[in-house]
């Protein structure tokens, strides 16, 4: 039996951590402009729920290691995770004005400042990921994992296929509508990649087996899915108050989403049946008494 009470308090103070060590890392001025410093700070300190830095923490801890080993990771991961929704929030983009209760950063900032801003949270990133003091290899292997699930093969391949469906090329060609596996293929490299690699990542630096890395992917996997299917599911039903983004525009823009394609009702079963597969995945590897198939739960219960 999950102990929802507990798993939001271990998420709360796992964010508290990453929050703490993202003040530290973000660049400042003289270094850095302060016009430069002030943007990736703006989007970098809004509220967010950090799930895939609280993952890359508790994944380490599934394994017998330390937060300490992967909080560096945690919070380059974040960096990347915010930089990707600068850069989806613009006009040529999704277009959007509300993220994380505040008016996204082109709105405030301009769109050429917004665009530096993410060209500089990610490039940071990898900076940060560069500085990790651990084993040479399972950092190198980290650090593959993580630019994999941000590069063209994952987070930005799967932006690509999403723009494309609704999005004319020059011609004023769309790409043809997504079906139920197209559109799973297509949040498989968007959304679960970086939520898989944040995992791995995590149980790779805390000096986990390969086995347990595999089971801890797989799983993650799973809470890829069903992040994205909740994300599809509050985007109609959602108290844009609560969720600190604008909703419905999915629809709006005729975007394939799950309620579309099969309904709430079946969604939310589909989401369900994502966290039974992870539990069966970790229970398999001996990884019962770990916090991260209660994060998973959270993932699916969560109302922003």
């Amino acid at each position: 039996m999950i102990d929802t009470a507990a798993v939001a308090q271990y998420v709360r103070a796992r964010r508290t951590d990453v929050e703490a060590a993202l003040a530290t890392l973000l660049p400042l001025p003289p270094d850095c402009p302060a016009v430069v410093a002030d943007a990736m700070r703006y989007s970098v300190t809004a509220p967010g729920k950090r799930l895939r830095p609280v993952l890359c923490l508790a994944s380490a801890e599934a394994v017998g290691g330390t937060t300490a080993a992967a909080l560096s990771a945690a919070c380059a991961i974040e960096l990347i995770h915010t930089y990707s929704l600068v850069h989806d929030d613009l006009p040529a983009m999704d277009d959007d004005s509300m993220r994380r209760g505040r008016p996204t950063l082109h709105v405030v900032a301009g769109e050429g400042m917004a665009i530096l801003a993410g060209d500089g949270l990610l490039t940071e990133a990898f900076h940060v990921l560069s500085a990790i003091d651990g084993d040479p290899s399972r950092v190198l292997r980290a650090i593959r994992l993580i630019a994999a699930a941000a590069g063209p093969n994952g987070m930005v391949g799967g932006q690509a296929i999403d723009l494309a469906c609704v999005t004319p090329d020059p011609q004023g060609r769309t790409a043809p509508p997504l079906d139920g596996a197209g559109l799973a293929a297509m949040h498989a490299r968007k959304t679960g990649m970086l939520i898989r690699a944040s995992a791995a990542a995590g149980a790779l630096l805390g000096g986990g087996t390969d086995a347990h890395v595999a089971a801890i992917d797989a799983a993650a996997a799973e809470f890829g899915l069903a992040f994205q299917i909740v994300d599809d599911i509050l985007d109609v039903e959602g108290d844009p108050a609560q969720l600190g983004k604008s909703t419905g525009k999915d629809a709006a823009a005729g975007k394939p989403t799950y309620p579309a394609l099969y309904g709430v009702d079946q969604s939310r079963s589909m989401a369900d049946a994502c966290i039974a597969r992870a539990a069966d995945t970790l229970n398999a590897a001996g990884m019962t008494d770990t916090w991260l198939l209660g994060i998973g739960r959270w993932i699916v219960d969560r109302h922003n």
